[in-house]
């Protein structure tokens, strides 16, 4: 029951983010963006724990790793979300995203030895064809450059989100709670996006309205600090390839909120790309079948 509830609370809060983050493209740099989220994040949930004095400092052993979550998860896989979200729809993005159990799979198998099936395999091609069907129009036909950099973009994202998925995945096997390792990643890609501010001399701009503020608000704090802290207690309990089936329920969310506040037009051959995108994501997942016990017995007797 407790798994259930953490999944649907991951669908609804992550399939809601895309919408919010296309809120905050514009005026302020993306850079400033994606710091303001994860500064107001990491003060919340440090907060938090340091009122539950439950705030407890990772050994030095373990800070690469949390290092590591933290610039694929809090930093680097947002800078091209939003960025992405300039060229387009936010609801595009989060089917790019839904992805990322192809390629958890895919680095389970690099970094832990699980085994890639005939299913992963099958899985991938559907979503490469979805996606091919999705976006073949703006890029294979009217060649878009936006288009193309934005899906690209959004691939890279999806790439240091599952980096981070490993990250996790190895902090919680280290004994490292998901609430630790959030709070201390989330501090940690806040310096390592003020210091790439400080780098690239990005002015810093304060936020332009109401509606930058209460998406900022709603991305820290909903997005972030719940939404991250609910998937990883997932990858802690079932792993981080049955934790990425949530993934594949965003993009409903994320697609019918573009469709309404950012005027998405479907065609058909986009209804069909994303019916075999979500399929390849779940056909990732989809059980196998029990053998009868009498063709196992025959295959005993013989």
């Amino acid at each position: 029951m407790a798994n259930a509830a953490l999944f649907i609370a991951t669908v609804l809060i992550w399939g809601t983010t895309w919408i919010a983050i296309a809120m905050q493209v514009g005026p302020v740099p993306v850079l400033v963006s994606v710091f303001y989220r994860f500064a107001v994040a990491a003060v919340i949930l440090v907060a938090i724990l340091a009122v539950m004095r439950r705030l407890k400092l990772p050994a030095l052993r373990d800070q690469p790793f949390i290092l590591a979550q933290a610039l694929c998860l809090f930093s680097l896989n947002f800078i091209c979300f939003y960025n992405a979200a300039a060229s387009i729809p936010s609801g595009l993005i989060s089917v790019i995203f839904s992805l990322a159990t192809i390629y958890n799979a895919v680095n389970a198998r690099l970094f832990f030895g699980d085994r890639i099936t005939g299913r992963t395999l099958l899985a991938a091609a559907l979503g490469a064809t979805g996606l091919l069907l999705l976006f073949g129009q703006d890029v294979v036909v009217d060649f878009d450059m936006g288009t193309l950099k934005g899906i690209g973009l959004a691939a890279l994202g999806t790439l240091f989100f599952s980096l981070g998925n490993m990250a996790s995945r190895r902090n919680s096997a280290a004994g490292i709670s998901p609430l630790t390792a959030n709070a201390w990643g989330m501090t940690y890609g806040a310096i390592i996006l003020l210091f790439l501010i400080a780098v690239t001399k990005t002015p810093i701009v304060a936020p332009p309205d109401i509606t930058y503020l209460a998406a900022l608000i709603y991305l820290a704090a909903i997005g972030s600090v719940i939404g991250f802290t609910t998937y990883l207690m997932l990858v802690s309990r079932i792993g981080s390839s049955r934790a990425a089936y949530a993934t594949v329920l965003f993009p409903i969310v994320a697609l019918s909120l573009s469709t309404v506040f950012e005027g998405y037009h479907w065609s058909g051959l986009g209804l069909i790309g994303l019916a075999l995108t979500l399929l390849g994501n779940v056909v990732i997942f989809a059980r196998p079948l029990a053998r009868r016990p009498q063709a196992d017995a025959g295959l005993s007797a013989s």
